[in-house]
């Protein structure tokens, strides 16, 4: 019976850090950029009253072996990178992966951040920035006098000045990729980092290889769902309500128990 109550327990709690994931892809379902989570669990170790295959007399042997199981815990929280829907918005600093692929950004710091929120800004110098103001790495500046503003697909940065017809190239827009893109960390403000699980980002030019092509005037909007949320909400609040009643009914034998000894 005592087995019962912490096995139960162990569900609760698991299904108590499923809520809080599905809580935060809610938050974000208006965030450009942002890539869902899914928490993933293990069953916790078995207690073997009995192996598998044990003799059960000198000619015969077990067929099935007799083990409990001690409940269950979080293993992961994956990020999902499938493609967000795409909202056209006219802003020529706006701009989509249209596939694989990150924006680099410069922290303040010095490291690099990779994201695929691609609402960019310009900067009081020209230079084109994030919503935090960390600037596009390579870094790209955009002349006070431009007129027009163009982003080929191939990450080409071009501009038109005042006088000339012809336009003229200011920068280059890299895009990086990573093996295991599941394995960045999320650090908040749409930004990802490497580390040894995702491997090193891998930069080129953008629809080269594997990598995404670019479009202009868009934005990449957040790939959680409301529907498959709350439907996930729901299923996880029954296995809440479950494994709380196990938890009941554990403490109710108990009782009976405690009840016949008295």
């Amino acid at each position: 019976m005592i087995r019962a109550l912490y096995t139960a327990a162990t569900g609760m709690t698991a299904q108590q850090l499923n809520i809080d994931v599905i809580a935060h892809n809610l938050a974000n379902v208006n965030t450009a950029g942002f890539k869902v989570k899914r928490a993933q669990f293990q069953d916790l170790l078995y207690q073997t009253m009995r192996s598998s295959g044990a003799a059960s007399s000198s000619s015969t042997d077990y067929p099935v072996g007799l083990q409990v199981g001690l409940g269950s815990q979080p293993v992961s929280t994956e990020t999902l990178f499938s493609q967000g829907d795409f909202a056209a918005t006219n802003n020529p600093l706006d701009l989509v992966i249209k596939g694989r692929g990150f924006f680099q950004v410069r922290l303040p710091d010095g490291q690099l951040g990779f994201t695929r929120a691609g609402a960019f800004h310009l900067d009081r110098d020209g230079r084109i920035v994030n919503s935090d103001g960390y600037p596009m790495e390579p870094q790209i500046t955009i002349p006070q006098t431009a007129l027009s503003v163009n982003i080929g697909a191939d990450g080409t940065v071009s501009v038109t000045q005042p006088g000339t017809t012809a336009a003229q190239q200011v920068g280059q827009i890299q895009v990086a990729t990573f093996q295991n893109p599941a394995g960045l960390n999320s650090a908040g403000k749409n930004l990802f980092f490497p580390t040894t699980s995702s491997g090193d980002a891998v930069l080129g030019a953008p629809g080269v290889e594997d990598r995404g092509s670019l479009a202009q005037g868009f934005l990449e909007q957040s790939n959680a769902s409301i529907v498959d949320e709350l439907v996930s909400m729901i299923l996880s609040q029954r296995a809440y309500e479950t494994n709380s009643r196990v938890i009941r009914a554990a403490d109710e034998m108990l009782t009976q128990m405690n009840g016949m000894i008295r």
